[in-house]
């Protein structure tokens, strides 16, 4: 059976709620929690992230979530809440999926960084080159 990235979509958007900033904030606020930016690093080098966030592109989230991985980061927790986020939510969405796929229980999609930083969420910037 082939699936579309529309059908891909739906399911992730179904599947992984969405939040908005001042929900992100309140949730950060009440601790342990991770944010995971998973936009690519050009994209993170360019504009920043989430002040606290850790930055794992979505095409190693996978690697870094799997306890049996030798990619394995130990903040990728089963029981711990993930809040997910990328440029539009997207791939948030979808990551949030896939971490619900193996297993992870509390997980959220945050939806844009823009939508953060222009509700003023706290940032993370970028250093100056050479810095």
């Amino acid at each position: 059976m082939t699936t579309s990235v529309k059908q891909m979509m739906e399911a992730a958007n179904a599947a992984v709620p969405r939040l908005a900033p001042e929900q992100v904030r309140e949730m950060i606020a009440k601790g342990d929690v991770l944010v995971v930016d998973v936009r690519d690093a050009p994209e993170v080098e360019t504009t920043g992230k989430i002040a606290g966030a850790v930055h794992v592109s979505r095409g190693m989230l996978e690697f870094r979530a799997d306890p049996e991985s030798p990619f394995h980061d130990k903040r990728f927790a089963r029981d711990r809440t993930i809040v997910l986020y990328c440029a539009s939510g997207g791939r948030a969405a979808l990551s949030g999926k896939t971490l619900e796929d193996m297993g992870f229980e509390h997980v959220y999609n945050a939806g844009s960084f823009k939508e953060w930083a222009e509700a003023g969420g706290a940032v993370d910037h970028p250093i100056e080159p050479g810095m």
